[in-house]
């Protein structure tokens, strides 16, 4: 089955190296063995391997150096890393570099068979894609610095994650992180905003149906729970979830295993779940909107992103990474003046990194020259341009209720008054919008 694939082992170990080529050759696999990354890089061209297994730690040149070194000579094959136990940061950059997977020592022969035979079939020789880039949370900030270092902590676990902040704050991409740097990678990630579905819809996305299981159920239809099976779910804002299907939500994520609207069969899941809230989750427990069991379940780890006004160290490689990612669009333009970054440091951001985005799009829209200056800017933005100080001001021992009604009402003023691009800017649908307005002021504030 496996004929004509070769497969490179580097370990330092002569005892390991001679088991784990023994071993794969009585898989089907051609095999070589090297005794280091320096052998590994010289053997690329020698024995041509369609697919490499790198030990971690080994000397002269360890599994990382081995990974930088085919990057520098152009080799793109795909390559498992093996690491110890206490080798998860090095493992979580052996990914960055473009490693398809990390096997645990010691090794599961059953597991490591089927990854070499999923790479064999599956692929084809010669024609790997380059591994895709994992995202990373962009700043210098200590809180986004110490945020990305638990992410890559968590990730490599199977456990549950909860992950809250400001909306536009980056809660999709810190979870999306996740996904990128753990053993599921390969397998989907499926992502639900629980406030974009009406409630009358909402189960039956979760957890799917069975033909005639209501009116207009012609067909079965697999939720989002069994088209994330394998891999990984995100519940965005979860706090929005009608209380009686958080009921239903707890008992399928602690039992395991669910039954479609309709069905009989019960379906076993294996599916890791992230959830997101744009809530204090305290506060939303307290209101009645979050249950207290299904947030002790979902926040195993918690993972809190600070908002953009709290780290404005953080807007100059935002402003470089959004200019990069659409420079395709809006080519010609190479950076931003001093003063151009000064005022985006003197606002507050009530959208957070989302808004910030979508101002440098239109400031890259409107731009004629190879820099972006203040002229580029929103005129909402030129006039408004409050600062840290003033900011501190208008909520200076406020309750948070005070505190959010004054950031929804400020983005309204800046989207001139138009709710649905105020609640795109919020990132939250503009039902959850009317919902908060009505909380925070018993109707709608026109």
């Amino acid at each position: 089955m496996n004929d004509g694939t070769r497969i490179l082992i580097a370990e330092d170990d002569a005892t390991t190296l001679e088991a784990w080529c023994g071993m794969i050759r009585t898989w089907g696999f051609q095999v070589a063995g090297a005794a280091d990354g320096e052998e590994a890089l010289g053997q690329l061209r020698s024995f041509d391997p369609h697919i490499l297994i790198a030990d971690l730690k080994m000397p002269r040149l360890d599994g990382l150096g081995l990974l930088k070194g085919m990057r520098q000579l152009g080799v793109n094959i795909p390559t498992l890393i093996i690491s110890g136990e206490g080798d998860i940061p090095e493992a979580v950059a052996a990914i960055k570099l473009g490693a398809i997977d990390y096997v645990r020592k010691p090794i599961d022969p059953p597991h490591l068979r089927a990854l070499l035979n999923a790479l064999a079939q599956n692929r084809g020789f010669g024609e790997f894609a380059p591994a895709a880039a994992v995202p990373s949370l962009i700043g210098n900030s200590r809180s986004i610095r110490e945020a990305q270092a638990f992410i890559e902590k968590v990730a490599v676990t199977n456990t549950s994650v909860m992950i809250f902040g400001e909306s536009g704050t980056g809660k999709d991409v810190a979870a999306s992180i996740i996904h990128a740097l753990s053993a599921r990678r390969a397998n989907p990630y499926v992502a639900i905003n629980c406030a974009a579905i009406p409630e009358s819809l909402m189960e039956a996305e979760l957890f799917g149906y069975e033909r005639g299981a209501f009116t207009g159920a012609d067909r079965r239809y697999e939720g989002c729970f069994e088209r994330a099976q394998g891999g990984t779910l995100l519940l965005d804002e979860i706090s929005e979830m009608k209380v009686e299907l958080q009921a239903k939500l707890l008992r399928v994520l602690e039992e395991r295993r669910l039954r479609r609207l309709g069905g009989c069969t019960e379906i076993p899941l294996d599916v890791r779940v992230l959830a997101a809230t744009n809530r204090n989750p305290q506060q939303a427990i307290r209101e009645g909107r979050l249950r207290e069991d299904l947030y002790y379940r979902l926040s195993v780890c918690a993972i809190e992103l600070a908002p953009l006004r709290q780290r404005p160290e953080d807007i100059p490689p935002l402003v470089d990474y959004f200019i990069g990612a659409l420079k395709d669009q809006y080519g010609g333009v190479r950076g931003a003046d001093a003063e151009f970054l000064q005022a985006l440091k003197g606002y507050s951001w009530p959208g957070n990194v989302r808004q910030l985005r979508n101002v440098i799009e239109r400031a890259l829209v409107v731009s004629s020259g190879p820099v972006l200056s203040v002229a580029d800017l929103p005129p909402e933005l030129r006039r408004l341009r409050p600062g840290p100080a003033v900011l501190e001001v208008s909520i200076g021992g406020s309750s948070l209720q005070d505190v959010e009604r004054e950031m929804i009402y400020r983005t309204i003023e800046f989207a001139g008054g138009n709710k649905t691009k105020a609640a795109e800017l919020l990132g939250i649908s503009l039902r959850t919008l009317y919902n908060r307005l009505e909380r925070l002021d018993g109707k709608e504030r026109t």
